[in-house]
């Protein structure tokens, strides 16, 4: 018989603990903060540009170069510092200020400043919005070309606002759904979290809740012996205090698998395993409770985790059927087959309403392995039977 291997305890003065899971991860950039952080840059460029455009043009008609610059800066000013209802019209007013300065000349490199104005539009605004600026943009160089100078050099300038265009809508919509997968990953992270303290919690509450029931049965005998036959009370006194100390150990082993607290960072201690199932019934019998086994099979080739999950949901019902039914007869049944491996637990105690965390917990991790679990009266009391498969995990090696 396998005793129940203990967690590894921490060294001393260093208590396991749960370091803090971050559920929201640092944000990338969106399209919005890219703007924000973009917006200097932006009027930046924009203003060299007009800058340029005035430059090259001042000796031909300057009044009007000067105006649509002054004009080009009054909107694009609002347009990038400056986030509000406005900023259409905002741009709308760069736009006719850039149109102003450049009417005329397919030459004048004040044109990019249009580009620009675009660009930032589709980026900040959106696609929708800046699709109706570059309508805007081509019927512009289109009527230059036909009512303005035929020249042949507004056919560069519309393929490359179409082509600023359709670049800014990709970055645009690269960044939204770099944003989408932020935002599906923070929730991941957040269900597997919540996960982790359901699993935990599940632990903790079947080793707390076996110790308990079990340490409770000492507890009261030791109270009924203490003057007829003191020895035998100190036994039952000591019984309790040892399992105690062991749930205390599981305790920590449990904590963890986190991977703080043991002495081996990201190595868990071991779990209790199949081969354990007789101690954990052994455990119940000095305590005075009738319990039977009966094993068809070898326990020792079952997986690690499935012998895992047979202890946790054997001591889950145990404890369950000893609290529930005190003095009534219990028998458990182990079936080692070929591909599963079926484990029973009957009381003869009256059946009751099972809805509590244990019994969800049994379920959880049955169906965790791609097993069933079931709980309910059987027509002479309360039955727990499960049933796990073997395939898809190496067999435990017993120590």
């Amino acid at each position: 018989m396998t005793g129940v291997r203990r967690g590894r305890q921490p060294p001393r003065g260093r208590r396991p603990t749960i370091g803090p899971v971050s559920s929201t991860p640092p944000r990338p950039p969106g399209p919005a903060s890219i703007a924000r952080r973009s917006r200097w840059a932006g009027l930046v460029v924009l203003a060299v540009f007009v800058a340029v455009g005035v430059a090259s043009r001042a000796s031909n008609d300057l009044s009007g170069v000067l105006a649509g610059a002054a004009l080009a800066l009054a909107g694009g000013i609002p347009l990038f510092l400056v986030r509000s209802r406005l900023a259409p019209a905002a741009a709308a007013v760069a736009a006719a200020g850039v149109v102003l300065a450049g009417n005329g000349d397919s030459r004048d490199l004040v044109w990019f400043a249009l580009l620009v104005v675009v660009g930032w539009v589709i980026l900040a605004g959106g696609v929708r919005l800046g699709l109706a600026y570059w309508t805007a943009g081509v019927a512009v160089f289109a009527a230059e070309w036909l009512w303005a100078v035929r020249d042949p050099g507004w056919a560069p300038w519309t393929a490359g606002l179409t082509a600023t265009a359709l670049a800014m809508a990709l970055v645009r919509h690269q960044l939204v759904l770099v944003e989408a997968l932020q935002t599906a990953q923070a929730g991941l992270a957040e269900r597997s979290a919540a996960e982790e303290r359901n699993r935990i919690a599940r632990e903790i509450h079947d080793v707390i809740a076996h110790s308990l029931t079990v340490s409770l049965l000492h507890i009261s005998a030791a109270r009924l012996a203490v003057e007829t036959d003191p020895a035998d009370a100190a036994r039952a006194l000591a019984e309790a205090e040892r399992l105690a100390r062991q749930s205390l150990d599981e305790v920590r082993g449990t904590m963890g698998l986190l991977g703080r607290g043991s002495g081996t960072p990201g190595v868990a201690p071991p779990a209790p395993g199949a081969t354990q199932v007789p101690e954990l019934i052994g455990q119940l019998r000095r305590a005075g409770a009738d319990v039977t086994l009966v094993v068809d099979g070898d326990l020792g080739t079952l997986p690690a985790t499935t012998g895992s999950t047979l202890y946790r949901i054997a001591q889950e019902a145990l404890t369950n059927a000893t609290k529930h039914a005190p003095g009534s007869a219990v028998q458990v049944q182990v079936d080692v087959t070929g591909d599963t491996v079926e484990f029973s637990v009957g009381s003869a105690g009256p059946p009751r309403q099972g809805t509590g965390m244990g019994l969800q917990g049994m379920r959880e991790r049955a169906l965790a392995l791609g097993g069933t679990c079931s709980a309910g009266p059987d027509g002479r009391g309360w039955r727990v039977h499960a049933c796990l498969p073997l395939s898809g995990a190496s067999p435990a090696v017993s120590k």
